[in-house]
């Protein structure tokens, strides 16, 4: 998923697009970890220390590009407040200026929103991966 590479922040809803489009895994967590884990007549036909550990791999992976992403973008809307408040400050009070600077300080806060979400849900998936898999593998830096 390299999306975080082509991700434009300049379009909130887009961004969320491709934001829920990156967390399909944590979506579908539990499908994934049935699918992953054999039951007990199929466990010796598959790995569960293997399925488990490239599981954690992917989310881990996927955790860290969304991250990325928002924060890229957090970081351009600051960028863009900052500068339409200095603007403003520089004595260019007009109206499109408020209305564009209102504009851009609704998707800050959108983004820092955003990146609460992003909080839950991490949480969330490794909550449940920790349940399912903590008997086949137990990654070094889980915090569960």
């Amino acid at each position: 998923m390299a999306a975080t590479s082509s991700m434009d922040c300049g379009d909130f809803l887009e961004f969320q697009d491709t934001l829920q489009k990156m967390r399909l895994l944590d979506d579908k967590i539990i499908y994934m970890l049935n699918t992953s884990i054999p039951t007990e007549s199929f466990k010796s036909q598959t790995d569960p220390v293997v399925k488990c550990k490239d599981l954690f791999q992917q989310i881990q992976s996927g955790h860290a590009q969304r991250e990325v992403a928002i924060k890229k973008c957090l970081d351009a809307a600051r960028e863009r407040v900052k500068q339409l408040k200095d603007q403003k400050d520089a004595g260019q009070e007009d109206s499109a200026l408020l209305k564009k600077l209102r504009k851009e300080q609704n998707t800050l806060r959108l983004l820092q929103s955003e990146l609460s979400v992003e909080e839950v849900v991490k949480k969330r998936t490794t909550q449940v991966y920790y349940e399912r898999c903590r008997g086949y593998y137990k990654p070094p830096n889980l915090d569960s």
